[in-house]
């Protein structure tokens, strides 16, 4: 059985999960991750092939997770070091920068915003592979 191929993004406050090779695992595969993604209350954006959890959690912490799951799977961690200036004028975020803004907030984002720093949105998430 293939196991999945996990890629972990550290976020400020949360972190992302891109499932490189999601087209390839079985269904009960993906039920597994799916619902170690639901009990951490976290999100699963299959178009993105990209789970993410609001916590702030290391590389390490997250493969014990993983090893005390159900899921047997490889991972790796992508490290992303790229600033940006451009600081959200609306909403609860109101003055951080895009970059700074948890991961649940770019995806909502991501479905509802089309104003003018939707460049600015859009690079964040290819940033974080979402």
């Amino acid at each position: 059985m293939i196991k999945p191929q996990f890629i972990f993004t550290k976020q400020q406050n949360s972190f992302s999960v891109y499932i490189e090779n999601l087209e390839k695992l079985s269904v009960e595969q993906i039920q597994a991750i799916e619902t170690f993604v639901s009990t951490r209350n976290g999100i699963f954006d299959f178009e993105t092939y990209t789970f993410i959890i609001q916590k702030k959690l290391e590389f390490n912490e997250f493969i014990s997770l993983i090893k005390h799951s159900s899921i047997n799977a490889k991972c790796e961690e992508k490290i992303v070091l790229i600033k940006t200036d451009a600081k959200i004028e609306f909403g609860k975020y109101k003055g951080m920068s895009y970059n700074e803004i948890p991961d649940s907030y770019l995806l909502w984002l991501k479905a509802n915003y089309r104003g003018k720093d939707r460049d600015t949105v859009d690079i964040e998430l290819q940033t974080r592979s979402l």
